[in-house]
């Protein structure tokens, strides 16, 4: 591959990259760069006024994301990295600068700014090679960037607010994304199609093979490219120098900032330090001492043998509320965390020592401490706490798949093999032991808060002006759409002893418009009138009688021009990605995971209408309907 003449020097490097950028992650990755991932704090308020063009104030912008994580880390978690990579996006149109939109009026000017136009993608990119003289950072810089030459199609507003409404927009320079929906508004690309999508990989190879392998002057050799500057060839380099990798690199680290959760991928990804396991060609010599490639190991194949290790160490770190109590009184020591929780110092520090190569938790001279990742997700009291899924993942789920093997065999759910009693027992359970209650609602909970506004906005859902959340527990997207929709009186439909308990999860400030809240059997009850019916993530569990009784009963009471709207996780038409959502079916209810061609059949055949089916590329994609309204 292009990267390999510099592998062998960077193997023992610390190779820090300043971006939460999934896409720029999944690129580097891709060429089998290890690498940790720390966001920058660089507040992106240079004045673009102040550069003669828009590339310099990427390139700068890049420099300063790079050189506040470099001090960062070397000032406060006493380890100073090896090398930095900053990098920063722009689109240039007129000379004027296009960032990230601030709201969807933001994302409308931008890109009606771009239709029928070719407008310019600058990257800038800069890699910092980092040394501590005494308590002194010493920095050198090495910069660059890359242009592109995009051309939009003359966009119809329809087009225009259909993608806007997509959410996709709100975190992309100039609103869109040339990987995803965004493609399809783009008429041609000159120059280098990895620029767009938010890094110049060409380009960033060449530099470096610059910086490690400056050839004699009598055997460079210039090739002009379209897309880059005139850079010296490297095709015919090779590394006759191996050198041993000595660290820990925590190539998933903070990933759950970037994404909100890929579902089609693990959101945490260890590999140990060894070259057999790093999933690229690392150079060894032969008996002639000539450089040939090792064998390439499946790092793939050992990455999901070893998943079950790192799902438990997160699970049992949960439980045991070591990041609840490294958020309130970190950092601190493995035996001070040991006496916290109750746990033996050995044990506690190879779990703690755990979380570190996870991406999970930060070690220094000091002790151990929360990621910002951490902090957000894995507490109790987290902005999108994941805390109760977590729980819950532990006590039901893991128990259900270590039967696995059976629940293939028999095509059945393992209740009574994981709980020893049947699965309608167990689910009584939940309505009559009061910890196990509040502990199944909090991880409901949790999912929905974290989804909410994927699923709230994947339409725009002005138009209703009443909507009935069918199953919608704790309300947690029913507040949300309060929130996006003022206009709008959500109604929030469960069991009593749904119902009776959600108090505990309400949201501490007052809204202007409550969320009403109504106890009821949807399967029994009559339901409450509204204009617009949701139901996230009920239709999975069914079997396809209960989901007859369901949607007959919604299409009765839906009067024409009325809609559904269903969250779920909708598999491709080969019904085997997102892999989420198909590992997610080995758990063998009587319900079932479904592609959108079957989701439209099942809707049409209960009189909706018009199925629009969106794709989020988060936890949950959404599906509106709407009745059809009577013939004339």
């Amino acid at each position: 591959m292009a990267l390999n003449p510099v592998l062998g020097k960077l193997v023992s490097k610390r190779v820090v990259l300043a971006s939460a950028s999934p896409r720029r992650q999944e690129i580097l990755t891709n060429v089998g760069l290890r690498f940790e991932v720390v966001p920058s704090w660089f507040k992106e308020t240079l004045e673009k006024s102040s550069f003669a063009a828009p590339y310099e104030y990427a390139v700068e912008t890049a420099k300063q994301k790079a050189l506040e994580v470099a001090n960062r880390m070397h000032v406060k978690h006493l380890r100073t990295p090896d090398i930095v990579i900053g990098a920063d996006t722009i689109v240039s149109v007129d000379e004027q600068i296009l960032e990230k939109p601030v709201d969807k009026q933001d994302a409308y000017r931008m890109l009606s700014r771009l239709s029928g136009k070719e407008h310019s993608v600058f990257t800038g990119v800069a890699i910092i090679h980092c040394s501590s003289k005494g308590n002194q950072l010493e920095t050198e810089i090495t910069d660059f960037y890359e242009e592109t030459k995009v051309k939009f199609s003359d966009l119809s507003e329809e087009l225009l607010w259909e993608y806007i409404h997509s959410g996709e927009p709100m975190d992309k320079a100039g609103g869109y994304g040339i990987q995803a929906l965004g493609g399809m508004l783009v008429e041609y690309v000159h120059g280098d199609f990895l620029n767009v999508v938010g890094f110049p990989l060409n380009h960033f190879c060449k530099k470096l093979a610059e910086l490690y392998y400056p050839p004699p002057k009598h055997t460079v050799q210039h090739i002009k490219h379209d897309s880059i500057p005139s850079v010296d060839t490297f095709e015919n380099l090779s590394d006759g120098e191996s050198e041993s990798s000595n660290f820990t690199e925590h190539k998933g680290a903070n990933k759950l900032d970037s994404s909100r959760m890929c579902p089609s991928r693990p959101v945490y990804n260890c590999e140990n330090s060894s070259s057999v396991r790093t999933g690229f060609t690392v150079p060894l010599e032969n008996q002639n001492g000539a450089s040939e490639s090792a064998a390439k190991l499946p790092s793939k194949i050992l990455d999901l043998m070893d998943g079950f290790k790192a799902s438990k160490a997160l699970f049992v770190a949960s439980k045991l509320k070591m990041f609840d109590y490294l958020k309130t009184k970190g950092p601190l020591k493995a035996v001070d965390v040991a006496n916290e929780v109750g746990t033996s110092v050995c044990g506690t520090e190879r779990l703690l020592d755990a979380c570190v190569a996870l991406g999970l938790l930060e070690k220094t001279s000091q002790g151990y401490s929360n990621t910002d990742s951490a902090n957000t997700y894995l507490t109790s009291d987290g902005e999108y706490s994941l805390h109760g899924y977590i729980i819950h993942s532990n006590d039901h789920l893991w128990p259900l798949f270590t039967n696995l093997e059976s629940a293939v065999r028999e095509g059945s759910r393992q209740n009574h093999r994981a709980f020893g009693r049947k699965a309608e027992d167990l689910f009584k359970d939940y309505y009559h032991s009061q910890e196990v209650k509040q502990r199944f609602m909090a991880a409901m909970h949790s999912i929905a808060h974290l989804t909410a506004r994927d699923v709230a906005t994947a339409f725009d859902l002005s138009q209703f002006k009443s909507t009935c959340d069918l199953g919608g527990c704790t309300g947690a997207l029913a507040h949300e759409l309060i929130q996006i929709y003022p206009n709008m009186k959500v109604t929030v439909f469960d069991l009593p002893e749904v119902i009776a308990n959600i108090s505990y999860f309400q949201p501490s400030e007052q809204c202007a418009a409550p969320v009403t809240f109504v106890s009821g059997d949807f399967f029994k009850d009559n339901l409450p009138e509204a204009d617009l019916y949701i139901l996230s993530r009920v239709l999975h569990d069914w079997p396809d009688e209960k989901i007859h009784v369901l949607l007959s009963k919604i299409s009765a009471v839906c009067k024409p021009g009325s809609a559904l709207l269903v969250a779920e996780i909708v598999l491709d038409e080969q019904k085997t990605h997102p892999a989420r959502a198909v590992l997610q079916s080995l758990s063998m209810t009587e319900g079932k995971q479904r592609s959108g061609s079957e989701y439209k059949q099942l809707l049409e055949k209960y009189g909706f209408t018009d199925v629009q089916i969106k794709i989020t590329g988060t936890l949950l994609d959404a599906v509106l309907c709407f009745k059809k309204n009577l013939s004339p």
